[in-house]
């Protein structure tokens, strides 16, 4: 993602993730990996359960997923994928060239 964030902005939208690890923990990964988009901390698993995406092996992560939600807050595509198993960023951008 992070080598096509540019890619996404163009394409007027905006890359957010979500880590279920605590700030602390999230603040490091981005650091570490150099992320340029936002990564929001979400350590009680809200904002992953309400989206359906807790891993079933696990309760504490999310399993892949990817949204495009309008700025109304529609939801117009998801892909729910295994874990460990991320969803192309060609994909993606492909779809934000249908809206």
């Amino acid at each position: 993602m992070q080598d096509n964030y540019g890619k996404i902005q163009a394409a007027d939208a905006e890359l957010i993730a979500i880590s279920s690890d605590n700030e602390d923990a999230t603040k490091t990964t981005v650091d570490k990996e150099g992320l340029k988009y936002p990564v929001l901390s979400d350590i009680d698993t809200t904002t992953i359960s309400d989206y359906n995406v807790v891993d079933r092996g696990n309760k504490r992560i999310a399993r892949p997923a990817s949204f495009i939600i309008k700025k109304n807050g529609s939801i117009t595509w998801t892909a729910l994928n295994n874990v460990a198993q991320r969803v192309p960023t060609a994909e993606i951008l492909s779809e934000l060239g249908k809206l």
